[in-house]
């Protein structure tokens, strides 16, 4: 067995409890005396997710926000969480690390409620760890929730983080501000509660606009067509990378974006025009699905292949 695919596909025969949705879903849903509890855990890794250098501050600050994303996208607001971290060889990495997570929990109003410590191996890179709690008010989108003739929409811009992970490896110049995308992720917590109601499927784009979009259309059981024109990417990023259909498409595989990625009916322009002006937040449409299988990739009103590398993929 090898890829995160297959072993996930493995696993769905142990995680058979509803909360865990079958796996299809970066969140479990979790029914308790009536109130609906949202669980995640995502890790991160060095050399995978961060890099040796990134200061320890800013690797604790990625590690609430990639799990708070995943509360933003089903619409939840954080009750606590649990972290599990590897003890670093040199105390003035953890003093960083732990000035960076208290930063975190205060922006994300996530009290941290417990974990776990280790001690790794000498030289051994970093593993750690994070379960987010979360409470659903309202309506808990999953990822295979779309249907045919709904838009895709996503939040804010795309392709920042991944060219602000080229400025911290020393490949890129540009705005600062790309690799603050990067090392410090803001994941829209207001927006994923505005939203909940009215998206058909929400996800966040974690490994990459396309293969997260793409998983959305495998669970819904549909055909997805994406305009690669309409990717949202910021001035910041032109600047540095240019506006192109390959720059675009490297924004569109890159990943780290953790912006929320929604299936909505049409019928529903208005509503979301008054929740991006309300708060403000951008807003785009960037495809449609229908009924079919598959992804599909269009530039400027033509069809183009599909990239060999959709996004980010363990073990793949």
């Amino acid at each position: 067995m090898t890829g995160e695919t297959s072993f996930i596909s493995s696993l769905r025969a142990i995680a058979s409890h509803p909360a865990a949705r079958g796996l299809i879903d970066d969140a479990a849903v979790l029914e308790v005396e009536g109130r609906r509890i949202v669980l995640t855990h995502d890790m991160i890794v060095e050399g995978v997710h961060f890099l040796s250098d990134d200061p320890a501050a800013d690797v604790a600050w990625k590690l609430v926000a990639v799990n708070i994303s995943d509360l933003a996208a089903k619409g939840a607001r954080p009750l606590g969480l649990l972290l599990g971290y590897s003890l670093s060889t040199t105390s003035a990495w953890d003093e960083a690390f732990l000035a960076g997570l208290g930063e975190a929990v205060r922006a994300f109003e996530a009290p941290l409620l417990g974990g776990d410590t280790v001690a790794a191996p000498p030289g051994a890179p970093r593993y750690l760890g994070l379960t987010a709690i979360g409470e659903a008010a309202g309506p808990i989108p999953c990822r295979a929730g779309a249907k045919a003739g709904d838009a895709l929409w996503v939040s804010g811009w795309i392709g920042d983080a991944g060219a602000g992970l080229r400025i911290a490896l020393g490949d890129l110049h540009g705005d600062p501000a790309l690799l603050a995308r990067y090392r410090r992720p803001q994941p829209p917590l207001e927006l994923g509660r505005q939203l909940a109601p009215l998206a058909s499927a929400m996800m966040d784009v974690s490994d990459g606009l396309l293969i997260d979009a793409a998983r959305m259309a495998d669970a819904s059981r549909l055909a997805l067509h994406i305009d690669l024109a309409a990717v949202p990417i910021s001035d910041a990023f032109v600047a540095a990378v240019g506006d192109t259909q390959a720059s675009r498409l490297d924004a569109a595989i890159a990943g780290d974006d953790y912006e929320l990625l929604f299936a909505v009916s049409p019928s529903e322009d208005q509503r979301l025009g008054a929740i991006a002006a309300s708060l403000p937040v951008q807003l785009t449409r960037i495809g449609h699905f229908e009924a079919g299988s598959g992804l599909r990739l269009a530039w400027q009103g033509a069809a183009i292949p599909l990239p060999p590398r959709l996004g980010y993929e363990h073990g793949a």
